[in-house]
């Protein structure tokens, strides 16, 4: 009677155990290492978009026991009772505890459908209308830039005149080419000049900047060909994400008490 009692408390005490040891990834040294661990490892590896495969499970067990093993060798060394290492695990806990409370603003503040098409119809006013093609060369003196114009005038080809002479670094070696753009992308100088002239046309005069004086040729003009919603809809999301993020974080600093 008392051997199968004996029996009966082991069994028991087996089948307990079964889903204490469930829940640990292993055993290291007489220490559990909970399963937790390696499922918070393989939820961030997927959330960097990072597929779970069984053979990457393997790889997450083998980092969580290494990681457990080495850890225990740092604190057998006293490594965790520094001052130094009490300061890194300060800063690490503000970062994640941070990191927590701006997520949760997020969920919390999505940036809606509205606010992104009010933001796109913003950007299609201030970009929309006419875009012009044009080519200038840039000098530091109005009398190169006159000589420029009268050279011109006398059959030089602007593209080489351009690579020869202009000082902008970014169209100088592309023959003055300043691609398509709306006139507000430029200087109002600059913009004021070049809506007055007809395609193909060079300006008459040095036009005065705040980089000098240019020479401008308009090579061709036509609407905007703007972005669709849908194509843009992400960028837009993410910027507005980010000024709703900035203002938050303003005025948690600003209610702060700081002496």
């Amino acid at each position: 009677m008392k051997k199968h009692l004996l029996t009966a408390v082991a069994a028991a005490a087996f089948c307990a155990a079964i889903p204490a040891f469930a829940q640990n990834l292993a055993i290291v040294n007489g220490k559990p290492v909970p399963k937790a661990r390696a499922d918070v490892l393989a939820s961030q590896l997927a959330k960097a978009g990072r597929p779970i495969t069984p053979e990457m499970t393997g790889q997450i067990k083998d980092e969580v026991i290494s990681r457990e093993i080495f850890m225990q060798e740092a604190q057998k060394r006293g490594l965790d009772a520094t001052d130094d290492f009490k300061a890194q695990m300060e800063l690490a806990r503000q970062t994640l505890l941070i990191r927590e409370l701006f997520t949760e603003y997020q969920k919390g503040n999505p940036v809606t459908d509205a606010e992104i098409k009010a933001e796109y119809d913003k950007f299609a006013a201030a970009n929309g209308g006419k875009e012009y093609k044009a080519r200038h060369i840039l000098v530091e003196k109005e009398d190169e830039a006159k000589a420029i114009i009268a050279s011109l005038k006398k059959g030089g080809k602007f593209e080489d005149i351009a690579k020869k002479q202009s000082k902008d670094p970014g169209s100088g070696a592309n023959g003055g080419d300043l691609d398509w753009a709306n006139a507000n992308s430029y200087v109002p100088e600059f913009s004021g000049a070049l809506v007055k002239l007809n395609k193909g046309q060079v300006t008459d005069a040095p036009v005065k900047s705040q980089f000098g004086y240019h020479v401008i040729r308009l090579d061709d003009t036509r609407q905007a060909q703007l972005p669709k919603l849908e194509e843009v809809k992400p960028q837009i999301a993410q910027q507005l994400q980010q000024v709703k993020m900035t203002k938050f974080q303003e005025d948690l600093r600003a209610k702060a008490k700081v002496e």
